[in-house]
């Protein structure tokens, strides 16, 4: 679905309270957790406006935002 927002609490509702503790307490975790959030707010954008990049840029966007979501998500489950 185009536009979709994947955001770290949207996609993980149930670790509300860790993102937000990890936020506060561990910098790699905020930086990673920023930059996600950046980079999935720039693909909704081009999303919205028929993604006025090559197929092969967006790919490699989506590609990051996945492995910045998995490294995330991993460090969620170790608390």
């Amino acid at each position: 679905m185009l536009g979709e927002d994947h955001s770290l609490t949207n996609d993980f509702p149930q670790y509300l309270n860790t993102i937000a503790e990890l936020n506060e307490s561990d910098p790699e975790f905020a930086k990673k957790a920023d930059k996600y959030d950046k980079l999935d707010k720039e693909i909704r954008v081009l999303e919205l406006k028929d993604a006025p990049i090559s197929d092969e840029q967006m790919h490699q966007l989506k590609h990051d935002r996945s492995e910045l979501k998995d490294w995330l998500y991993e460090r969620l489950q170790q608390e």
